[in-house]
């Protein structure tokens, strides 16, 4: 079940919490992505909020809205680089894309594996997509009071065992969102302790949500390409046989 785009973005954008989220997630983000510079940059789902930081550098930045969840003009102020789409089939070029991240997407979506073949289509060859996920073991995927708390939450190996199904090979990983999904102000005060805690402590336990970066696997062709013209090359070295006449 998709969200209501005003309600993702009443959480980012007017919610302590969500605010807090986002700022976390853009934060590891930028550790796997620090830069995009003359790359096309793309989002689906709700990604918008963390695609900022490539508006300045990137060729192009495209965030991409499913029908099911609505769409907003983003970024405020500046030209629209929403597109509302359908959720497995984007008006984009097949290779298009060098970077995609997707946020409330997957665990969302009716179809993952053919959101998974769509994503793999429009990625260039040597392609990156992160896929934010609630992370099943953590505590943001047991509430609802945040968009992470609806749709099918993930682990790590459920995750990158889809992806090898669709073509992609994980290559890094991370949970983050240590903090509880709460209002409260004594864990909104405390929401920078619980993050730089959480990587390092065990018994906080698991992050909230899962990151997964993975490339486009690309197969080679087998073989030279060429088809054999003859099949037997040494019957041209052989004495014609002999006409009788008539």
């Amino acid at each position: 079940m998709h969200l209501d785009v005003q309600d993702l973005r009443n959480f980012y954008y007017r919610s302590a919490l969500g605010r807090a989220a986002q700022k976390t997630l853009r934060q590891e983000l930028l550790k796997f992505w620090p830069e995009a510079k003359g790359q096309t940059v793309a989002g689906f789902g709700f990604a918008v909020p963390f695609l900022r930081p490539y508006l300045s550098e990137a060729r192009r930045v495209v965030g991409l809205m499913p029908a099911q969840q609505g769409v907003i003009a983003w970024p405020q102020g500046m030209p629209n680089v929403s597109v509302l789409c359908e959720e497995t089939s984007w008006p984009l070029e097949t290779g298009r894309i060098d970077k995609l991240l997707l946020v409330h997407a997957l665990e969302v979506s009716e179809r993952p594996g053919d959101l998974l073949e769509e994503c793999w289509r429009a990625l260039g060859p040597g392609g990156s997509a992160i896929f934010v996920l609630p992370n099943r073991a953590g505590l943001w995927s047991r509430s609802d009071r945040t968009p992470f708390g609806y749709g099918r939450p993930y682990s790590q190996g459920q995750l990158e065992t889809l992806l090898k199904t669709k073509g992609f090979l994980p290559e890094r990983h991370v949970t983050t969102l240590y903090q509880p999904p709460s209002e409260r102000r004594f864990w909104r005060k405390t929401a920078g302790m619980w993050e730089r805690l959480g990587g390092k402590i065990e018994i906080i336990g698991a992050g909230g949500v899962l990151m997964v970066e993975a490339s486009k696997r690309v197969q080679g062709q087998t073989g030279t390409g060429v088809k054999d013209a003859v099949r037997n090359p040494l019957e041209v070295l052989q004495p014609k046989p002999k006409v009788k006449p008539i």
